[in-house]
């Protein structure tokens, strides 16, 4: 297998310097950036598979550029930030990265937090041509094993719950409201999908988002239905 390549940006090159000798000690490649505008040029140029990204950078900070990465890459992001508070990281989260680390942070925490979502990424690599995968942002329903992976972690659905994240991510981007829901899922007449179908949708929504109360993937969109987000 080809080496592995981290991009780490961040505008304190002692930063970037002391994680290149840590990442290179360990088989890493490391693509060098300094702001957002950088990494997101690198990314271009080279093929990365992780990226450190901090938040706080001239030009594009790191939630922009996150944002700005996850519409055509689906590789991990790993957000370094001085900014502790847990609102911080659920808004980096939410941003589409996939783990969130706060400075001053160990050496040693960090590569362990590298090699995790390494081994997530490869692992899911070599399973992303399958057409029975369909996949939004880490995000992923498998069919032909009828299950779906959050982050690389195999989250247990119920039945119906399974058929309802089947029908939503089949159709990503496209709203159905609760009547059209219970229809495709219960394969009868909607008499009650109005109370029925948001009970279920809550339930979905807790066991795969980060924040139900702001939810990524499973969106309402008020007076018209459900979609899944489409990244």
């Amino acid at each position: 297998m080809d080496k592995l390549n981290v991009l780490v940006c961040d505008d304190d090159k002692a930063i970037v310097d002391a994680l290149e000798i840590y990442l290179k000690s360990e088989n890493y490649g490391v693509i060098k950036a300094y702001n957002g505008d950088q990494a997101l040029k690198a990314l271009l140029e080279y093929k990365i598979h992780l990226v450190l990204l901090d938040i706080m950078m001239p030009k594009l900070d790191g939630l922009a550029a996150t944002i700005r990465i996850r519409k055509g890459f689906n590789i991990p992001i790993i957000i370094l930030s001085a900014k502790s508070e847990d609102t911080d990281k659920i808004t980096g989260l939410n941003f589409g990265a996939d783990d969130y680390v706060t400075k001053p942070f160990s050496p040693l925490e960090l590569m362990a937090r590298v090699r995790s979502q390494m081994r997530r990424y490869t692992a899911l690599g070599s399973i992303a041509s399958k057409a029975s995968i369909i996949r939004t942002g880490s995000l992923e329903l498998d069919t032909d094993a009828k299950k779906l992976i959050v982050d690389g972690e195999t989250v247990k659905l119920t039945a119906t719950e399974y058929r309802i994240m089947l029908f939503l991510m089949s159709n990503m981007g496209c709203i159905f409201s609760s009547d059209q829901i219970y229809e495709h899922v219960w394969k009868e007449a909607p008499c009650s999908a109005e109370n029925i179908v948001p009970v279920h949708i809550r339930r979905i929504r807790e066991k795969i988002e980060i924040n139900p109360r702001e939810p990524k993937y499973l969106k309402v969109v008020w007076g018209i239905g459900y979609k899944i987000e489409k990244y």
